[in-house]
């Protein structure tokens, strides 16, 4: 409170209203023709633009028609001027009335001075790249973070290399893999995958963590002749999906548990009996399963005896009726107040089977339309989208550049992420998925099980991604046979 206001009663007297547009009691922030407006409210209108149906012309509408229609602050009667003294931009006004956009630039110059007084030659893309992105407020509330402004602070004096190698290094990687993706974007840096640069770095923190030699040694060896190598390989084939390196970090974990299990038993790995192994796997199998690979690189290396891993079925949950599975359907449809992105990906659960993990990897390039029919590539052929999933599908897409974060802006994912070029996470879609009451595994198993008992199991691997073994198993599950499927080149 001002010390201008000796009492709280008399600051409240000239400044608290109740707020002609949201109703609450709160401060004032401004006085416009429709009455006091709360700071809320006022943020609110400085975002609104569009063309105004007072006079037609397209500028910020913060203003309120008797009607409750937005229209500029001319039709309004707003006296306020919101246009940047530097640029005349109309929006939001900083400090020396300046636009957000403004503001933004002077912020980040000052950061990324490499100390003559101008923006180091190489970050020159990441300020143009930042500045340029819609929405800048979210730009300056994340340099307030003080993590960011010093690293930026480095990066231009030169203390930290604009290198992959020293991002990989600092602390704080969950700021540094941001910046990082911003480099990559704005082509500064190469573009290497994100999540095996996140995996390289968590390797080396639990290496360096363990504490006898000789096993932190012996999983180097693993990660790096095995792991590495096959996730280095994917990257060739396509972006990582986060399921795929959680996996590899699984395979580590429980091989390090596996061999400490030994050591406090006093059996040296190339000594370990069929026994130790059972015994092993039989007091947790199902956390303990993940240690098989390891198991099959030592033996296949010759590191341990060549024993027999134990294998236990597993089998899917009981999958939902069909009256349920359709009966959620309907609901997710109807289902007007939830979220679009997770009603889209309930959708595609309960119709063609989809993981979560493979839903966040389309692209709004999957979405094939012609003059009758949508499309949506997760095989070869495409899958027809049935009414009215389809009509839910294209609206979502019209409406996604407004729900895409500023920096994912220029992304092709159909669920773009609040990282620079990444799609959403999977557990953030899992979780809206489980709170709209969409049982995925068990929804799943369902809609797989009727397709399969619908179509040649072959012909619904190609189309929804499933491997051939898969929907080979899955007939045999669901009772189906082979009798129906006609032999032949059904390619011609």
């Amino acid at each position: 409170m001002s010390p201008a206001y000796r009492t709280r009663e008399q600051y409240e007297r000239w400044h608290v209203r109740d707020c002609t547009r949201c109703g609450r009691r709160a401060a004032k922030a401004a006085e416009w023709s429709d009455g006091p407006i709360c700071r809320t409210c006022f943020e609110r209108a400085m975002r609104i633009r569009g063309q105004c149906p007072g006079c037609g012309t397209t500028r910020l509408l913060p203003g309120k028609a008797p009607d409750g229609a937005a229209v500029c602050r001319d039709c309004a009667g707003i006296t306020r001027n919101f246009f940047c003294d530097r640029c005349g931009f109309e929006g939001m006004m900083l400090g020396g009335r300046l636009c957000e956009y403004c503001t933004l630039a002077d912020l980040l110059a000052v950061l990324l001075d490499d100390g003559t007084g101008r923006i180091h030659p190489r970050l020159v893309p990441l300020h143009d790249l930042l500045v340029k992105m819609e929405r800048p407020k979210s730009r300056l509330i994340w340099l307030r973070n003080p993590q960011v402004p010093a690293l930026l602070r480095d990066l231009a004096s030169g203390r930290v290399p604009l290198t992959h190698e020293a991002l990989q290094d600092l602390p704080n990687w969950r700021t540094t893999a941001y910046l990082r993706d911003l480099l990559m974007d704005s082509g500064i840096l190469p573009r290497i995958d994100r999540r095996l640069l996140l995996f390289e770095r968590w390797l080396a923190e639990r290496l360096a963590s363990i504490e006898d030699p000789g096993h932190a040694r012996l999983l180097r060896h693993f990660a790096q002749w095995h792991q590495l190598r096959k996730l280095r390989g994917k990257v060739r084939e396509g972006p990582l999906g986060a399921s795929t390196t959680q996996e590899c970090r699984q395979h580590i974990t429980q091989a390090a548990a596996f061999l400490q299990w030994l050591a406090e038993r006093g059996v040296p790995l190339d000594a370990a009996t069929q026994t130790e192994l059972d015994a092993w796997h039989a007091e947790k199998y199902a956390t303990r399963r993940t240690a098989q690979p390891f198991l099959r690189w030592c033996m296949d290396t010759r590191r341990m005896p060549r024993l027999s891993i134990p294998n236990r079925q597993t089998t899917n949950p009981n999958p939902l009726g069909q009256h349920q599975r359709l009966a959620t359907l309907r609901r997710v449809l109807t289902d007007g107040s939830s979220d679009p992105r997770v009603r889209i990906a309930a959708c595609l659960v309960l119709l063609f089977a989809q993981p979560v993990s493979r839903i966040v990897r389309l692209t709004t390039d999957d979405v094939l339309r012609d003059d009758t029919h949508v499309l949506l590539r997760l095989g070869e052929p495409p899958s027809p989208v049935p009414e009215p999933v389809a009509s839910l599908l294209l609206d979502y897409i019209t409406a996604l550049p407004g729900r895409t974060a500023a920096v994912n802006a220029e992304s092709r994912w159909l669920f773009p992420g609040r990282r620079a070029n990444q799609p959403m996470h999977p557990g953030t879609l899992r979780d809206g998925l489980r709170g709209l009451g969409v049982p995925l595994q068990r929804a799943r198993t369902s809609s797989i099980r009727h397709l399969v008992l619908q179509a040649p199991a072959p012909v619904i691997a190609k189309a929804l991604g499933y491997h051939d073994k898969t929907t080979t198993r899955l007939v045999i599950e669901a009772g189906g046979t082979w009798a129906r499927y006609a032999p032949g080149d059904h390619t011609r």
